[in-house]
């Protein structure tokens, strides 16, 4: 192969080359790039298509708190890609977020798809599901405007991507969204009416994210202390995809929050197949901070102290163990230069355990041998 052909290919290109088998591509959501080349060197030697992503909170027009642009991360993922010689992956825009719907909003939307797609983009996630209303009569009228804007979003980017095949993800039940109740999980009809709706309007996702008892970041006791993400709603979850198989929708899961969730159970009880794409997220900061603990304790206390002063104040009651995960995501930005600038034996450690654990990620996906299902789909 050529250099040029480490480039991303079409997010819709890996989704149809998996289409029947049961097994799911992990989305590595990159907060810290380092442990991109880690993960490449994994999905060549397991053979697995995978996809790399960051979300609008992440990496907008400005650097978002990660302090990257999507021309940034874009050209750090590319170049990871092209040291390990790997060639199916996607460049995925996740949460491509919108909270409120009004004209300015979808304005700054529609400049960060065109930066986006201007990077090299080559999937996209659109996130309107913060729209949904709750004094709707029916399902209808509680999903018309993340309808709405969901349209309005996939029809331009459809227009600025000019022909080429792209990934589409929508969503329809906010992650981790909670009621008096607890978690508000998605239902069967609520799936079926948001993707009957898009196709409706000639807009047709690959993967839909619903809200099915998983939470970005980590989960915790009343203690404060890490607990193993186990709410996931598997019962509600398969309900969802037969829901869509038996009404003829040809769109799969995508499974947000994986973070904490005991690969064993991964690799045991998740319907693969009806779940195709999974996001994993928050793990890979730990690992790059894990590993700063041992390799650069300075610049581990300093981001520690940081987030501790800065972020004390607005969470009382919470432990400093508890702030600091939930918040030094933001530091990341506040000492990027610190953070690339680390020494080579840091990196390599870096690279070495994003590596193993990509292995285990793979192997409890079932996605082994998936690269060349895609590459066999493309000839």
């Amino acid at each position: 192969m050529k250099q040029e052909d480490y480039g991303p290919i079409s997010g819709s290109t890996i989704f149809k080359g998996i289409s029947g088998r049961k097994a799911i591509i992990m989305a590595a959501n990159t907060r810290i790039t380092t442990v991109a080349k880690g993960i490449f060197q994994a999905a060549k030697d397991t053979d697995s298509a995978v996809f790399m992503e960051l979300a609008r909170s992440e990496c907008d027009l400005k650097g978002g708190y990660t302090g990257l642009t999507p021309k940034d991360f874009g050209k750090r993922i590319r170049e990871a890609a092209e040291e390990v010689k790997f060639d199916i992956w996607a460049l995925h825009a996740d949460h491509i977020t919108i909270k409120n719907g009004d004209a300015t909003e979808i304005e700054q939307t529609r400049l960060l798809i065109d930066a986006q797609v201007t990077a090299g983009y080559t999937s996209f996630a659109i996130d309107a599901s913060h729209l949904f209303n709750f004094e709707g009569k029916n399902v209808r009228e509680e999903l018309e405007k993340n309808i709405q804007v969901t349209t309005e979003l996939a029809h331009y980017i459809k227009k600025r991507m000019k022909g080429e095949d792209f990934g589409l993800e929508v969503e329809v039940g906010e992650i981790g969204r909670k009621d008096g109740h607890g978690l508000v999980l998605t239902t069967p009809e609520e799936a079926v009416e948001f993707i009957k709706s898009l196709h409706t309007n000639e807009v047709y996702p690959h993967v839909l994210a619903i809200a099915n008892g998983s939470t970005h970041g980590h989960v915790y006791d009343d203690k404060g202390n890490v607990v193993e993400q186990l709410s996931i709603d598997i019962p509600q979850t398969k309900a969802v995809a037969k829901a869509l198989r038996d009404n003829k929708l040809n769109v799969g899961i995508a499974q947000h929050g994986i973070t904490g969730t005991p690969r064993d159970l991964i690799n045991q009880h998740f319907p693969k197949g009806d779940i195709i794409k999974g996001n994993v997220g928050t793990f890979w900061q730990d690992v790059v901070l894990d590993t700063f603990k041992v390799y650069e304790p300075g610049l581990y206390k300093d981001i520690q102290e940081w987030t501790l002063e800065k972020y004390r104040a607005a969470n009382p009651g919470k432990s400093d163990r508890q702030i600091v995960d939930g918040n030094c995501k933001f530091a990341i930005k506040e000492f990027f230069s610190e953070i690339y600038t680390v020494n080579k034996d840091t990196e390599k450690a870096i690279q070495a355990m994003a590596y193993a654990e990509s292995l285990i990620f793979f192997k409890a996906f079932s996605s082994y041998g998936s690269a060349s299902l895609v590459r066999k789909n493309m000839s």
